[in-house]
């Protein structure tokens, strides 16, 4: 029988910024810091905050790619199959094989195919729906889409020690950090 791991006591700390300039301030100190498992929440986009908090390029626009050429090519497969193998039918004195009028079929195909793939690995890449997090027990993480800013430090990190994280935290001027408990 396979043991439980316990679960952790603390799932992180979070500290509240004033302004975007704050956080991004923040965000590059605690990334230079060592800190790696970190996450910043604003109202609107930061510019040069995801490369602050260590975010890597997504490789999402080469699922899209793959799946519309796939997508494309399964379009122009199966006019192919239909016109040329299963129902062969003369009109007008044209060939089987007409690609020129199986393009739209199979632009749309790829469009559909690479349409689907953004949208179901967008949800997957962002972990979507998610409809508990353990920040939204925090009450003032509900300003986060408002007026306020976040940090947050996770406890798998690494580096992570409860007390040397919040005085590490507290020094970078927040108007409070919290604890968050999952």
């Amino acid at each position: 029988m396979q043991e439980k791991k316990p679960a952790p006591e603390l799932y992180g700390l979070l500290a509240e910024f004033a302004d975007h300039e704050a956080l991004l301030s923040a965000s590059h100190r605690t990334f230079e810091a060592g800190y790696r498992q970190i996450d910043a929440f604003s109202p609107y986009p930061v510019h040069g905050l995801d490369e602050a908090v260590g975010v890597k390029r997504t490789r999402l626009p080469y699922l899209v790619l793959g799946c519309g050429l796939l997508g494309a090519a399964l379009g122009m497969s199966l006019q192919y199959w239909v016109s040329a193998i299963e129902y062969p039918l003369n009109v007008g004195g044209r060939p089987f094989f007409s690609w020129l009028s199986f393009v739209p079929i199979t632009f749309e195909c790829g469009i559909l195919f690479a349409s689907f793939s953004a949208a179901i690995g967008m949800l997957w890449a962002n972990k979507l729906p998610m409809p508990y997090h353990p920040l939204f027990s925090v009450e003032a993480f509900a300003r986060a889409s408002q007026d306020r800013f976040f940090l947050c430090i996770e406890s798998t990190d690494p580096t992570f020690d409860p007390e040397k994280t919040r005085a590490f935290l507290q020094s970078l001027n927040p108007h409070e950090v919290f604890r968050v408990d999952p």
